[in-house]
């Protein structure tokens, strides 16, 4: 009689930024239904949103020097060390998720030295014998979506029942923090200043939206303080670098609805199941990193002068995409998020069955569909 095959032991690579880490969970947990172990390299950004994916087995680092706004410097140390990490990890197969724009050939190399006998990736690189499975990703995919395809190419399914939207185990009570009256978050940093609003401009959307009504919780990491202490003034509830990522995910959870750019804590709402008002510069496609899997309302200018050129930096005068947002547009956003979440309460209320969320639908240009 022949046995039932073993599931493999698998590595999901992922060297980004925490928010892409965040984009690959849907894949992680495809993966992980389908192995024994699953472990995610990443890198030092990544870590912790790595440790909050549902199916990962074990966190593995590695600071490649091809990735990252500031690359490590390339060192024989550090990858005969990496080497020996994957090799001890003794993995059957390796899918490797890298954006439309990215390559990843280097640590497929990496992988083939370290002895995975089977590899995976989108490449539009000719890859040799890098690669087992040359995917090509479809036009216009979302990077979250992507990663599914690969994973799905690979004989990885979602169990049933998933959704497929962005996910994170069950984050803690932040009450403490919050206070238990309503409110929503703003969170006014990005890793690149062209994905957000200037402070002044983040400032006074604070003060309309306390306005409006709104009790405001302003969200940032340690190194953003001073920028969440300009921008809550003495309108918002200041949390800067009073929160890890895991208490932040507890912070979006209990939000009516996020105000955030293009930065990992609104793949943070997304994934916690947060309405997000997505302050979207257009330096980047919204098409493949927009909120994914939630109710959401896409705000930006996406035919600015600045679309598509990758700019860390606003290269047009005045940062007209973000900071040309008018409050009206702010405030009527959050309104029909919790509007739509309260009608979809009391669906769920009368027909006693589970909502769940629904991806996004096609973004327009100061707008999206809710």
């Amino acid at each position: 009689m022949t046995g039932t095959p073993s599931l493999p032991r698998t590595l999901v690579v992922r060297l980004d930024s925490a928010g892409d880490v965040l984009l690959a969970g849907p894949a992680v947990r495809a993966v992980a239904a389908g192995s024994s172990y699953t472990a995610l390299l990443c890198g030092p950004q990544g870590v912790h949103a790595g440790e909050l994916l549902p199916g990962v087995d074990d966190v593995l680092v590695y600071d490649a020097p091809w990735v990252g706004l500031e690359p490590a410097r390339v060192s024989r140390e550090a990858t005969r060390q990496v080497l020996n990490t994957m090799t001890a990890g003794r993995f059957d197969r390796a899918l490797i998720l890298v954006s439309y724009h990215q390559s990843p050939l280097p640590v497929a190399l990496l992988l083939k030295l370290a002895g995975v006998a089977w590899t995976a990736a989108d490449s539009e690189d000719y890859p040799g014998a890098l690669l087992d499975l040359r995917h090509h990703r479809l036009p216009h995919r979302h990077e979250a979506r992507a990663a599914l395809d690969l994973a799905e190419a690979s004989g990885f399914a979602l169990p049933p029942g998933d959704d497929g939207a962005l996910r994170v185990t069950t984050p803690p009570d932040t009450t403490p923090l919050t206070g238990g009256e309503p409110y929503v978050v703003l969170h006014p940093g990005a890793t690149v200043p062209a994905r957000a609003w200037s402070p002044d401009r983040a400032r006074r959307a604070v003060a309309a939206l306390a306005s409006a009504g709104h009790r405001v919780v302003v969200t940032g990491g340690p190194g953003e303080r001073e920028l969440t202490a300009k921008v809550a003034g003495r309108h918002g509830l200041d949390l800067g670098g009073a929160t890890d990522l895991r208490h932040l995910a507890g912070v979006l959870a209990a939000a009516r609805v996020a105000v955030v750019g293009n930065t990992g804590p609104g793949h943070l709402a997304a994934a916690v199941g947060t309405p997000v008002v997505s302050l979207f510069a257009p330096v980047v496609p919204a098409e493949r990193w927009g909120p994914y899997g939630v109710r959401h309302i896409l705000l930006g200018d996406q035919r600015e002068r600045c679309a598509d050129t990758r700019a860390r930096t606003c290269p047009v005068p005045g940062h007209p995409c973000l900071d040309g947002i008018g409050d009206g547009e702010v405030l009527a956003a959050v309104a029909a998020l919790i509007s739509d979440a309260a009608r979809t309460a009391d669906i769920a209320d009368a027909d006693r069955t589970t909502v769940h969320r629904t991806p996004p639908r096609p973004v327009t240009e100061r707008g999206a569909t809710v």
